[in-house]
């Protein structure tokens, strides 16, 4: 039976999305071009060789570019490619998605589901 393209999408794109930290990157990207330590301190938490690996994944995808800006100091930036700033729609449905099922949540649940 032939793999349905739709299912084929979504799957790629829970993939991506469904990777620690990614959601909490892209996000901050939104806002503009970073360098690797503002990208860091706005997802505080992950670790350096964390970040550097979903950097590099992103970048390998072509949702993010990394630049080297010549000095000095040389500076590496990350911002998002048309790919990544599409990105943008998909945050803002599933936080619509979200607030809709915590508000349909019983008052004692909504406060444990944040």
């Amino acid at each position: 039976m032939p793999e349905d393209p739709k299912c084929r999408a979504f799957e790629t794109a829970i993939e991506v999305l469904g990777r620690p930290w990614t959601g909490k990157i892209l996000n901050s990207l939104q806002a503009g071009p970073l360098r690797f330590s503002e990208i860091g301190e706005a997802t505080a938490g992950v670790g350096d060789k964390t970040l550097s690996a979903r950097l590099k994944d992103l970048e390998g995808r072509g949702i993010i570019v990394r630049s080297v800006e010549a000095g000095p100091p040389v500076r590496v930036v990350y911002a998002l490619t048309p790919r990544g700033e599409a990105f943008i729609h998909v945050s803002e449905a599933i936080r619509r998605w979200g607030d809709a099922l915590l508000a349909e949540l019983p008052a004692p649940q909504r406060v444990k589901a944040r």
